[in-house]
This record gives structure tokens, sequence and C-alpha cells, in this order.
């Protein structure tokens, strides 16, 4: 689902709301996350998740797979993103 569906559907449970309006509460919610992440937090949404890094060690010893040359990757952080356990099982059901 991309941002503009979002605003929509949003939009038609909440009559009342104008589009610039919900716009700034998605950009907030967004932001919020984000510098959250970038404060090495993790983000807990109650009933759907919660988003953290995950530090991915450094590699002295990888290949390239096009031309099998070793490469040297650094140390990284990743962001991760695990299901809550009520959202799951909704979900398998």
């Amino acid at each position: 689902m991309s941002r503009p569906e979002i605003i929509k559907k949003i939009k038609e449970k909440n009559q009342n709301l104008n589009l610039k309006s919900i716009e700034i509460i998605i950009d907030t919610f967004s932001l919020s996350i984000q510098k959250a992440l970038f404060n090495r937090r993790s983000v807990e949404i109650r009933g759907f998740g919660t988003f953290f890094l995950k530090k991915i060690i450094e590699k002295h010893n990888s290949r390239n797979p096009r031309t099998g040359k070793l490469i040297y990757v650094p140390e990284k952080n990743k962001v991760r993103f695990r299901v809550s356990k009520k959202f799951l099982r909704e979900l398998n059901e």
C-alpha cells in the first residue's frame, strides 16, 4: 500500500480531517520512528510490532558473486521489524 492510498483510507474513515492534516500526521509518525531509530531506541506499536536496529558485524572475507574477487564488508546497522504475537495470530487465522 502506498502513501496516497493510506491517506485516502484515513480520509474515508475520518471525513472531518482534511488532506493536509492527514499528511502532517503521517509525516510526524514516520519521522518519530526515524528519530527513535537514529537514537538507537526501539519503537513498539502494541498489537502491531516492533521496529529495532540490528548490528551486522563486519565480514573480512566476502566475495563479489559477479567477479569472484575478495571484498571488505564493513560493520553496519539494519532496521528490523518483529511482528507482535497478536497480529501474527490474527494473520494466520
